[in-house]
């Protein structure tokens, strides 16, 4: 199948909505985060060091071809869903590679994320993987974390039955445009919370508030420009976030 090959145009004609961490002040953000009950992660380059497509993308030898995709999707300059089609085009990723690479690349958390789960669930805050990347790479990442799948909200990829690739589930919430909003509306509703903070490096996080309660962009792996010009609330470190997290049952951390 043809594909489309990347845009040399780096401006985007997208309107984006402002979140709500645009409109509030740096104060407001920590102060959700000290009071939230739910906390969504976004997973790659954020919660791992890796970008999981464009890793599998080198895998099967097609990273060069993949990557200026990846750097469009995150940057916002085009639809997301876009993006991940014409990627998965090109990468075409057959469940065997998938299984093989999964085996050959074991998952690989970023300093200071599992302390900071940790931190939070002793708090009694739920906490959820949000992510636009792929269950055969994430699901292990939950595992290591403790997050249960069913606090995992990502996309699925589909095979024949002799295993060639077939596509993606484009059902999924969170393989478009303000997917990751929808998923953190549907906590809210579904879940009953009050203050939910969504964290991530890229501009599909930061679309997520609202109906994120708060945004708090993350920079320990890689800076994203609009995150961190419109983020009121850049951390650069998982370690700066836990500090900021009041003491368990009123005692002193």
């Amino acid at each position: 199948m043809p594909t489309m090959s990347p845009p040399t145009v780096r401006t985007s004609r997208l309107v984006h909505k402002r979140s709500a961490s645009c409109d509030a002040s740096p104060e407001t953000v920590r102060a959700v985060w000290r009071a939230a009950d739910a906390v969504c992660f976004d997973v790659d380059s954020t919660i791992t060091p890796i970008e999981g497509i464009d890793e599998i993308a080198g895998f099967c030898g097609v990273g060069k071809e993949v990557s200026e995709w990846t750097k469009q999707a995150m940057g916002g300059n085009l639809p997301f869903k876009t993006c991940l089609r014409e990627r998965l085009n090109i990468i075409r990723p057959t469940r065997l590679q998938t299984e093989t690479f999964m085996k050959t690349h074991p998952p690989l958390l970023t300093e200071g994320i599992q302390e900071l789960v940790e931190a939070l669930r002793a708090r009694g805050r739920e906490v959820y993987l949000v992510s636009g990347g792929f269950d055969f790479f994430i699901l292990p990442l939950a595992q290591l974390l403790d997050i249960p799948a069913e606090n995992v909200f990502c996309n699925r990829l589909m095979w024949y039955y002799n295993g060639e690739y077939a596509g993606f589930d484009e059902q999924a919430m969170t393989c478009d445009n303000g997917g990751k909003g929808r998923v953190c509306g549907y906590l809210k509703r579904t879940n009953g919370h009050q203050q939910l903070v969504m964290i991530g490096d890229g501009s599909t996080d930061l679309e997520a508030a609202p109906p994120a309660d708060a945004f708090i962009g993350f920079g320990g792996v890689v800076v994203r420009e609009r995150v961190r010009r419109e983020a009121k609330w850049f951390v650069n470190g998982f370690g700066e976030l836990t500090d900021e997290l009041p003491p368990v049952d009123g005692d002193d951390l």
